[in-house]
């Protein structure tokens, strides 16, 4: 029971920053773009997350947020954004199953909402209507990767 107690103080989790590593806006037909009165713009939305540890620090992972939102009317591009919202956080204690999910889908969820107002932000100062991210399930989007992942195992190991 001790031990139980000692396992569990022993876990932590903290954020030690939270920055913008990369960021990138591109409205590659503007101001031709803002002729149209009517727009119908398709958008293709990606994302991806990696983590990576911190050389030399303990427990300390740099995750890494990057989203893309490319913006079309037609054929045209109206507009590109993509940000690498990153963050150093401090996680000590966890099992491997864990830590895994930590910095796939807890880290990920802190970053979004930073990533969301910088996309926001951005697109607005660039002449365009008001463009919200929807809110993104994290944890679904992990755990399909994870069965993702265990789907090409078994195929793998079905050809051997």
């Amino acid at each position: 029971m001790a031990d139980e107690q000692k396992t569990e103080d022993a876990k932590r989790i903290s954020i030690s920053k939270i920055y913008v590593k990369d960021f990138s806006f591109e409205s590659p037909k503007a101001p031709d773009v803002f002729r149209s009165t009517e727009w119908q713009p398709q958008t293709d939305l990606n994302l991806r997350s990696s983590h990576t540890a911190v050389e030399g620090e303990d427990g300390l992972h740099e995750v890494v947020l990057t989203i893309t939102v490319d913006a079309k009317d037609g054929d045209t591009t109206l507009f590109l954004v993509e940000i690498q919202q990153a963050g150093l956080f401090l996680v000590d204690g966890y099992e491997e199953e864990e830590f895994s999910a930590i910095v796939g889908s807890f880290c990920p969820n802190i970053l979004f909402p930073y990533a969301r107002e910088a996309v926001a932000s951005v697109v607005q100062k660039g002449g365009f209507p008001e463009f919200v991210l929807q809110p993104i399930n994290f944890d679904s989007l992990y755990m399909q990767s994870r069965q993702q992942l265990a789907e090409k195992e078994a195929e793998g190991s079905e050809k051997h």
